[in-house]
C-alpha cells in the first residue's frame, strides 16, 4: 500500500494508540486485584468470578452511560483528568442504587485526533474513581474517527457490572409507610444539564477562563468539578447497617422529584421540603443569568442533591450524622405516607416505571 492510501494518510495514527495505552498502563493496572486476569492489552477483559459461589442467588447489575457535553468545557480549557471520575460516577454509582458492589469496568473513548497524554488524562482519571469505588478497570477502546470528530473533539462511555445477593437487593419493594427521606449533597452539577448549561453561558457572552467574582476560580474550572462518588461510603453503610436502606435514587437526568420517584412503591407519596437546603451557588449564579428561578430547573439540574436514600424511621438520624462525618452533608427532606390525599402536581414516577408520587414544597433555605 503506498503512503498516500495508508492509514495513517486517512487520518487514524495507530502508532500514537499504542503510546496512549503505554501511558495508562500503570493507572489502570492499579486497579486490578487477583481477581483480574490477563492483565491490559487483551481483546477481552477477564474476571474470576469464582466468589460469586459464595452467594445463595447472586444478582448481576449493569449499567452503561457517558458523560455529556460537559467534555466540550473540558475540551475548551484543555483540562480531561476529571471528566473520568464524572463517568464512573455516572455507571457505578447507578449500580450501588440496588445495592449492588461493582466488579469490573470497561470504557470507550471516541476522539477526532489520538493525542496519547489526553487519552491517558482521562483513563487516569477513571482508573483513579474506580479505585476509591472498588471496582476492576478491565478494559476499554480507544478509537479515531477523523472528518466524522473534530481534531480536539472526543466523547467517553463505560459500563460497569456489579453483583447483589438476590435478598439484599434494595428497591420500591422495600419502602414503607413512614420511612425517611434522606438527601446526599451532590459537589456541585455532577454531569446532567450541560446543555443548558452551555446554552445560558453563551448567551451571557462569557468565555470559560472567564473570571466570575461568585467563584474562587474560572468559570470552566467551577464547572468541571467532577460528580461525587457514593459507592464506598454507601455501600459500607449497607454492611455496618443491614436493613436500614430501603432504595437509594442517584439523582441525574430527570431531576429531582422523577428520579425520587422511581425508587418508590405506587401508592406512596412524599413532600420534599426545599426549605432543608440551599442550593450550592453555582446554581444560584446560572439562574440568575439566564432569568430563571431554582424551582424551573428542578427537573434539569441536582439543585445540590446527588442521592436520596429512603430509609428507616428509626436509622435516619444515625445515617444523616454518619454520612455527614464521612464528608457527604446529609440532611432529612421527607417523609413517605401511604395515606389517602390528591396527588394533582405530583411527579409520578419516571423512564418507563410507575412510582411512587413525588412533590417539592415551600422555598429554598437562606
Amino acid at each position: 500500500m503506498t503512503a498516500k492510501n495508508s492509514y495513517a494518510q486517512a487520518g487514524v495514527d495507530t502508532e500514537a494508540g499504542d503510546v496512549a495505552v503505554e501511558l495508562m498502563k500503570a493507572s489502570v493496572k492499579a486497579t486490578h486485584g487477583p481477581e483480574v486476569l490477563g492483565g491490559v492489552g487483551g481483546f477481552a477483559g477477564m474476571f474470576d468470578a469464582s466468589a460469586l459461589k459464595d452467594y445463595r442467588k447472586p444478582l448481576l447489575a449493569t449499567s452503561t452511560d457517558g458523560v455529556g457535553t460537559k467534555v466540550a468545557i473540558a475540551q475548551a480549557l484543555d483540562i480531561h483528568d476529571t471528566i473520568g471520575q464524572d463517568l464512573v460516577a455516572m455507571v457505578v454509582d447507578d449500580i450501588v442504587v440496588v445495592g449492588a458492589k461493582p466488579l469490573f469496568m470497561t470504557d470507550y473513548i471516541a476522539c477526532g485526533k489520538l493525542v496519547p497524554e489526553r487519552i491517558a488524562a482521562i483513563v487516569a482519571g477513571i482508573a483513579r474513581a474506580c479505585a476509591q469505588t472498588g471496582t476492576a478497570l478491565v478494559g476499554g477502546e480507544t478509537a479515531e474517527h477523523p472528518g466524522l470528530l473534530g481534531a480536539d473533539d472526543y466523547d467517553v462511555a463505560g459500563a460497569a457490572v456489579g453483583v447483589v445477593e438476590a435478598d439484599d437487593m434494595l428497591g420500591a419493594h422495600r419502602v414503607q409507610h413512614g420511612d425517611v427521606v434522606i438527601a446526599m449533597a451532590s459537589s456541585g452539577l455532577h454531569s446532567n444539564g450541560f446543555s443548558l448549561v452551555r446554552h445560558i453561558i453563551a448567551q451571557r457572552g462569557l468565555a470559560y477562563d472567564s473570571t466570575v467574582a461568585e467563584f474562587d476560580r474560572v468559570l470552566g474550572e467551577e464547572l468541571l468539578v467532577p460528580t461525587r462518588l457514593y459507592t464506598a461510603p454507601l455501600l459500607e453503610t449497607l454492611a455496618a447497617h443491614p436493613g436500614s436502606i430501603h432504595s437509594l435514587s442517584h439523582v441525574t437526568g430527570g431531576g429531582i422529584a422523577a428520579n425520587l420517584a422511581r425508587v418508590l412503591p405506587d401508592g406512596v407519596w412524599v413532600d420534599v421540603d426545599r426549605s432543608t437546603w440551599m442550593p450550592p451557588q453555582v446554581f444560584q449564579v446560572l439562574t440568575q443569568w439566564s432569568g430563571d428561578s431554582l424551582e424551573s430547573t428542578e427537573e434539569t439540574w441536582n439543585l445540590g442533591i446527588g442521592m436520596f436514600a429512603v430509609v428507616s424511621q428509626e436509622s435516619a438520624s444515625t445515617l444523616t450524622r454518619e454520612w455527614t462525618e464521612a464528608g457527604i452533608a446529609s440532611w432529612v427532606v421527607g417523609t413517605i405516607s401511604n395515606t389517602a390525599r390528591d396527588l394533582d402536581g405530583f411527579v409520578r414516577g419516571a423512564k418507563g416505571v410507575d412510582g411512587g408520587a413525588v412533590r417539592l414544597v415551600g422555598s429554598y433555605a437562606g
